[in-house]
């Protein structure tokens, strides 16, 4: 792989964290890509418990029901050198992963402490192994709030909405926002640290090449 890092900086984690429809996945996947870097969406660990959940009709908001369903299943992190990939008892999940169903009950899910302590090692685990630019709603505030390399990806709602139906999906953007900033265990908030970066006015291109500066300033060492 080659790294844009400098060879003695280490491992290092870029933490991308911002609520949904922010555009923080395709930031997070391009800049892993430019910076020769894997990519590790935090959410599909989430969205993994939770479809496990509803193939084995456990409702989503019982809670002692989905720790007992974690205790019983092995989920199996890794990467392929680009991106996290994860197996849920031996099975790829796939695009199942983003179904509408799954979308509505993941914020359920991801309010459970022992989920959230379950998966936050996990997460944390991927350092070992490499230098990672992970995305999520609590990488900068709980997974990696000692890494200096953190942006908080936001946009207007109106146009997160449209990002949403653009992408087949109609979950009111409100609705998950309010779940995942009012949680009381590791709420979305904009961490310590963190440069906000709003991408309602931003292509693609742009963005990515805006964030590239911000984590310049924040003294990403570029080889």
């Amino acid at each position: 792989m080659n790294s844009a890092l400098a060879p003695d900086s280490g491992f290092v984690a870029i933490a991308i964290d911002g609520p949904a429809a922010s555009g923080k996945s395709t930031l997070a996947r391009l800049l892993a890509q430019k910076l020769g870097l894997v990519m590790v969406n935090s959410g599909s660990m989430y969205r993994a418990v939770t479809w496990k959940a509803l193939r084995e009709g456990v409702d989503p908001h019982d809670h002692a029901a989905v720790i007992a369903l974690l205790h019983r299943t092995r989920l199996d992190c890794g990467d392929d050198g680009t991106y996290s990939t994860i197996a849920v008892d031996g099975i790829d999940p796939g695009e199942e992963l983003r179904s509408s169903a799954v979308n509505a009950n993941v914020s359920a899910v991801s309010a459970v402490p022992e989920v959230r302590e379950a998966l936050v090692a996990l997460q944390r685990d991927y350092l070992n192994r490499a230098s990672i630019v992970m995305e999520g709603r609590d990488i900068g505030s709980v997974v990696f709030p000692d890494t200096p390399f953190k942006i908080y990806v936001d946009a207007d709602e109106h146009v997160r909405t449209a990002r949403r139906r653009d992408a087949g999906e109609h979950d009111p953007v409100a609705k998950r926002d309010a779940a995942d900033s009012g949680r009381v265990h590791a709420p979305l908030i904009v961490s310590e640290g963190a440069a906000i970066l709003d991408t309602s006015h931003h292509t693609i291109e742009s963005g990515v090449a805006a964030a590239i500066e911000i984590l310049k300033q924040q003294g990403l060492k570029l080889a």
